[in-house]
């Protein structure tokens, strides 16, 4: 098949270009990796194929050329990328090419894992894209958790009523749906029932129908609680887990559930995955390089 090259070079080129697996068998080729890599592969084969079919002369650099092209194609397209927010009148744009990748993968997959370091825009612009949804009346709710036994406490040894115990645990969900939305349409949504904020403990039970469900912080989950949450997903339900697998505060003997779902989940299709890296920090500009410096400590 002259499309995939001698001895499939042209498909090895895409490959190392898309960081994606490409199996050949008969006419047919399998392809895996990243939704949206996949999706730049298919793009590249399909040119090649229309080119074979005009007779033209498929070089390898002819290859390389049509490869860099969609690559850079989709990279503009992403950075591009807004999120509407009809409640405020005004749009949310992308800071990175990362985060409309990210933003891609939400509007694409039922479920997307997002990974990396915070102020990387994990939970900001999933919330954003989640109010979205619900002013265009896609979904009914938005559901806002994430476990709350951090750093060795348990709600249950801490003092004061619910509402006080679980504060501290959910200020940081609270800052972001305040740094998109008012505080009285959070007040009025959230009486209405549009959006709940909860630990994770009470998503046991439900089933979570129409919403758009986020766990964050889910690096401090364990595989049961996991599983739970996975298993609470309901008809026309979106969901995206977030978290930083190098911030667990899980006893050292536990197993992050995030870390075990990244791994037996990935060759589910319709499930995505997105990995922000330390460049894609949007804090102070310092931010990114502490990180990479305790990254490489020799402690």
């Amino acid at each position: 098949m002259s499309v995939c090259g001698v001895e499939d070079k042209h498909l090895e080129i895409l490959e190392n270009k898309f960081n994606v697996s490409i199996y050949p068998k008969g006419n047919e080729l399998t392809i895996k990796g990243d939704l949206v890599r996949i999706e730049d592969t298919i793009k590249v084969l399909y040119t090649l194929k229309d080119l074979y079919n005009s007779s033209a002369e498929i070089t390898e650099q002819k290859v390389i050329n049509i490869a860099d092209n969609i690559y850079n194609d989709k990279e503009n397209k992403f950075i591009s990328m807004k999120i509407k927010l009809p409640y405020l009148g005004r749009n949310i744009e992308m800071k990175t090419v990362s985060q409309g990748e990210y933003l891609y993968k939400m509007q694409k997959s039922d479920i997307i894992f997002s990974t990396g370091a915070a102020g990387t825009g994990k939970t900001f612009l999933s919330v954003a894209y989640a109010i979205n949804l619900l002013s265009e009346g896609k979904i009914e709710r938005i559901i806002i958790t994430r476990p709350v036994v951090e750093a060795g406490e348990s709600l249950g040894y801490l003092p004061g009523d619910f509402k006080e115990k679980i504060s501290p645990y959910m200020r940081p969900v609270y800052d972001a749906l305040y740094s998109i939305i008012s505080a009285d349409m959070i007040s009025r949504f959230t009486e209405e029932g549009k959006i709940e904020v909860a630990p994770l403990a009470y998503m046991r039970g439900r089933t979570l129908s129409r919403s758009f469900i986020i766990l964050d912080e889910a690096q401090n989950t364990t595989i049961s609680q996991m599983k739970m949450f996975l298993s609470r997903i309901g008809e026309k339900s979106k969901v995206v887990v977030t978290g930083d697998i190098s911030q667990s505060d899980l006893p050292k003997n536990a197993q992050s559930g995030l870390e075990h779902a990244l791994r037996i989940l990935s060759n589910i299709n319709g499930i995505s995955f997105h990995h922000f890296e330390k460049k894609d920090v949007i804090r102070h500009h310092l931010v990114s390089k502490i990180l990479e410096a305790y990254d490489n400590a020799d402690y």
